[in-house]
């Protein structure tokens, strides 16, 4: 048997041991949980990333600088608000949820982060908050993974949460995860709020490689709108506690684990872009022989963050013109004469030109709720893979109602 195979599961962030979580309606929002505390039992090595929006929510700036340290053993997070572009009050506001959180776990300050979820714009209600964190320190669970997982949606239909197990000199390991993300996403890590936590022992600089090497292929790949938000950012806490060997070099054990966690991350990708604001498909777009893999990023990103292309899935339109314009309008190199494009791999473009298909077959294929693109662009072999989501009429309803 292969314990090492790597099945995705419906676990959480307090699957892997040492770790706690709940969430809680504290009222930020109208109805359901809003505010979510992870703990570690201990103080863990910390990776994590961030937006590279030029607007940053306090909450970036502080969780960056403490990120530097690479450790960490709690996060607190609300949704319904961002307490982004909110002035000094909004960093006074971000360090005060650090600070309650901190002493009702009775640990450093230092070894706590916030991330912040919602409406641009608008002040925290600390005097909520305030109240809430006590109640959310009690909540606190080893079953309270999906609590948590609920506690951070905003526009988001359902709660994201899985986790993977596998061995690491014969201890038993796993990484957990939950994540919310549903509109406002883009490319360049992407717009969401991502936990991760392990048990596995690896040096921090090695956690730090890896998370990087997982997020290039999966949460930086994935688009849903083309936008970018204020208060995106990833973090994975690794408390050791399975009692491998500490991976302190990029051996067999680093590969599994690395392994592990870009499935992981990937399927947590796939999840937020099946959620897309009023989506009704996931869609995998492939750009394939590119000249170079920055051009095969360009062409694969372009095609899935086109409004034409979306659309046309979204009505069933095998449009292969769409794709060639998105292709050909994202500086990507492209032959005019050897292109290639398929759609839920039936071709309908070679060489350059249309071709024959069976249009019963076609309309089958694009009923289904997974639709793959691929895109030759017929100059070289480097190739890119960006998951994202149809456009429909749910989007607009949503986004226009958002606000008010």
């Amino acid at each position: 048997m292969n314990k090492n195979n790597l099945t995705i599961q419906n676990g959480s962030v307090t699957t892997p041991e040492g770790y706690k979580a709940s969430g809680i309606h504290c009222l930020i929002k109208q109805s359901g949980p809003d505010l979510a505390l992870i703990a570690s039992d201990m103080p863990c090595n910390l990776a994590a990333m961030f937006t590279t929006n030029r607007v940053p929510a306090p909450c970036i700036l502080i969780d960056k600088e403490r990120a530097k340290q690479g450790q960490a053993q709690a996060i607190v997070i609300n949704s319904g608000n961002a307490n982004a572009c909110t002035g000094e009050q909004g960093f006074t506001d971000a360090l005060e949820m650090i600070d309650l959180a901190a002493r009702e776990l009775n640990i450093d300050p230092a070894l706590v982060l916030v991330a912040n979820t919602g409406i641009i714009g608008h002040p925290m209600p600390m005097d909520l908050i305030r109240k809430a964190i006590p109640k959310s320190r009690a909540g606190l669970s080893a079953n309270g993974g999906v609590d948590a997982a609920w506690a951070i949606m905003t526009t988001d239909t359902k709660p994201k949460h899985f986790s993977v197990t596998f061995e690491l000199d014969g201890k038993k390991c796993s990484i957990g995860a939950i994540a919310k993300g549903s509109g406002m996403i883009n490319p360049d890590m992407a717009t969401m709020i991502c936990i991760m936590t392990t048990n596995v022992n690896i040096e921090q600089p090695l956690l730090r490689e890896a998370l990087k090497e997982a997020v290039d292929i999966s949460f930086n790949m994935l688009t849903v709108d083309g936008e970018m938000s204020t208060n995106d950012c990833i973090f994975l806490f690794a408390n050791g506690l399975s009692g491998n060997e500490k991976i302190s070099i990029k051996d067999k054990n680093y590969k599994i684990f690395l392994t592990a966690l870009k499935k992981l991350s990937v399927e947590m990708a796939k999840a937020i872009v099946s959620d897309g604001e009023g989506a009704t498909k996931l869609i995998t777009v492939t750009a394939a022989q590119a000249a170079s893999k920055q051009d095969a990023i360009r062409a694969a990103k372009a095609i899935a963050n086109s409004n034409l292309v979306k659309t046309a899935i979204y009505g069933k339109d095998p449009n292969w013109g769409r794709i060639v314009q998105a292709v050909g309008a994202s500086g990507a190199e492209i032959d005019p004469n050897n292109f290639v494009i398929r759609f839920a791999d039936i071709a309908v473009a070679e060489k350059g030109a249309t071709t024959s298909y069976n249009q019963e077959l076609m309309q089958k294929a694009l009923e289904k709720k997974e639709i793959n693109i691929y895109a030759g662009l017929g100059t070289g072999t480097y190739s890119a893979t960006v998951y994202t989501c149809d456009l429909t009429h749910d989007y607009i309803t949503i986004n226009a109602d958002y606000h008010t």
